[in-house]
């Protein structure tokens, strides 16, 4: 038997394996409540429509849906992907192009290794997707955090940061953001942090990374607009996905920015999967078309917002004095710092034991702090799983503080 260890790249050493997928295996097949992973509730997929669209696309466009399609994306797909954007409010300018993904994370992926080399900076909101933060890692960037409140990741700490690092000469390259409905803590930058993020970026000669999963579910308020849509320079590359808006098992995600840099994406696309499935092209281009899109989005809107209220509630009545919370205006997660300094790592196989999971929030962190808190996902369970995982989860942390 070879000793395979003498085999792998140096490079394997930093890859990190993802805390949700890992997550995701420790309950598979138990009796446990998760609020872990970011899934979307199954009731939204719409499984009829999608299947007549299956049929319908294979008998119509079978010759082409089922043959290999070039590494952008078919070009019908694209064209009504941009209508699809632009009647979203998402700004498509002349000079823009867009690169069919194989899911956002891999548009994230292409990005990072056509924009960032070893030291290159990026700045990210602390805490932050714990993917990227992975993607980054194995990149070699140098990744510098900046803290997050209730309105987004604070600009003007953030203002603070690009003036003492260019005085130290170290010259920020990128910034990462998910300003809608953040992932992990559901915060939504406002409108006039938006601005300034844009002048910064303008100021410092920056590019931003737009990560916007979540933006199609705000609840009490309107969408606000994608920092795409306030870009008059062309510095926002804009990452979207059909993972929330139709069903992740299509794998299809976009990037949507300057042509320069999303033909750069394209060759390295050609070297990772030379090109994302033509099928679930041809299924998405008719489920926009027929409104699928839309009706999944507007169901889902209105079933997360239902969902969100119950975990809010039940965090108000079980775990007022054990925690303080986000309460998020869209999205899929609320983010829990409890007032004790209990480890929620260490407590995760506990939890587990007792039927109920969730994401500790060190993943989030950039050098892995914040460990009395937890990401909670209310997209996904039950509303009687909700109320009955959160009384599990606060009888677990009373336990610990009594």
């Amino acid at each position: 038997m070879p000793v395979y260890e003498k085999f792998l790249a140096g490079r394997v050493s930093r890859l990190a394996a993802s805390e949700v997928r890992e997550l995701l295996k420790l309950t598979e097949g138990k009796d446990v409540i998760s609020f872990g992973g970011g899934l979307p509730d199954p009731s939204t997929f719409m499984k009829e429509e999608l299947a007549e669209i299956a049929r319908d696309v294979i008998l119509r466009f079978g010759d082409k849906a089922l043959q290999y399609a070039p590494t952008k994306g078919v070009l019908v797909f694209r064209e009504t992907l941009k209508g699809f954007l632009k009647a979203r409010d998402v700004k498509v300018s002349g000079d823009d192009d867009v690169i069919v993904t194989t899911g956002s994370q891999e548009a994230l992926y292409l990005a990072s290794l056509t924009l960032m080399g070893a030291r290159d900076v990026v700045i990210v909101e602390e805490p932050t997707y714990l993917a990227a933060l992975n993607v980054f890692k194995f990149f070699k960037t140098r990744v510098i955090p900046v803290d997050v409140d209730d309105n987004g990741i604070k600009t003007d700490v953030l203002e603070g940061k690009l003036k003492s690092l260019k005085s130290e000469g170290v010259n920020v390259k990128l910034v990462y953001t998910i300003p809608t409905a953040q992932n992990p803590t559901g915060v939504t930058l406002s409108f006039e942090r938006r601005k300034h993020l844009i002048e910064l970026a303008s100021q410092h000669d920056l590019l931003l990374l737009e990560d916007d999963p979540y933006g199609y579910f705000t609840f009490e308020v309107e969408r606000p607009p994608p920092l795409k849509s306030m870009d008059s320079e062309g510095r926002v590359l804009y990452f979207g996905t059909f993972s929330k808006i139709m069903a992740p098992g299509f794998r299809l995600g976009w990037a949507l920015g300057p042509s320069r840099l999303i033909d750069v994406m394209e060759l390295a696309k050609q070297g990772v999967d030379l090109h994302s499935s033509t099928l679930s092209q041809y299924i998405a281009m008719e489920a926009i078309k027929r409104g699928v899109v839309d009706a999944t989005i507007e169901k889902a809107r209105h079933l997360y917002k239902a969902k969100r209220d119950i975990m809010l509630g039940e965090l108000e009545d079980h775990m007022e004095d054990l925690a303080a919370w986000t309460k998020p205006l869209g999205g899929f997660f609320v983010f829990l710092t409890l007032k004790r300094a209990i480890d929620t790592k260490k407590l995760l196989p506990e939890a587990i034991e007792r039927g109920v999971a969730y994401v500790p929030g060190q993943a989030f962190y950039v050098m892995k702090n914040g460990s009395n808190t937890m990401r909670l996902n209310y997209s996904y369970p039950t509303p009687d799983q909700i109320k009955t995982g959160i009384r599990r989860l606060a009888s677990i942390i009373r336990d610990k503080v009594m």
